[in-house]
């Protein structure tokens, strides 16, 4: 519905999810993990060194698939390094349920929805955080 709001936090972070294919939901589950306890918050010195889990901060999760766009070359990005909508879909719900463990309450946009985000970035401070690829067992010849 245009003018409703679907999520809105206070103090936290907003962190934009993009699926790409090879993703699964362990690498799901990782992305989680590491955005609720990256040290991205202040101290009591100034210092980066508390996380979402340590200042009780809260979490708004948005998907976004443009952060796939390969914009290398040409003047139109491709989009082709990004998972299938439906399965892509299916991981953001498991970050989402992953979250909810892990925090209790997160807000969370609408799937696949043209939404108009709102952002006061404190610092201004913005991470991209990816969760590392398992590295591919390769065949040992006998």
């Amino acid at each position: 519905m245009a003018g409703e709001t679907v999520g809105q936090i206070g103090t936290g972070i907003l962190a934009l999810i993009g699926v790409e294919k090879g993703d699964d939901e362990a690498s799901a589950r990782r992305l989680i993990e590491r955005i609720v306890t990256y040290r991205i918050f202040c101290d009591a010195q100034g210092r980066m060194n508390r996380s979402l889990v340590d200042t009780g901060g809260e979490l708004l999760l948005v998907s976004q698939f443009t952060l796939l766009a390969d914009t290398r070359k040409g003047t139109r990005p491709s989009f082709s390094g990004a998972g299938d909508p439906q399965a892509a879909e299916a991981l953001y719900n498991v970050a989402v349920s992953a979250a909810r463990d892990r925090l209790g309450r997160v807000q969370t946009g609408r799937y696949a929805a043209d939404m108009a985000v709102s952002l006061v970035n404190d610092g201004p401070v913005t991470f991209w955080l990816q969760v590392a690829a398992k590295k591919k067992r390769e065949a040992t010849p006998l």
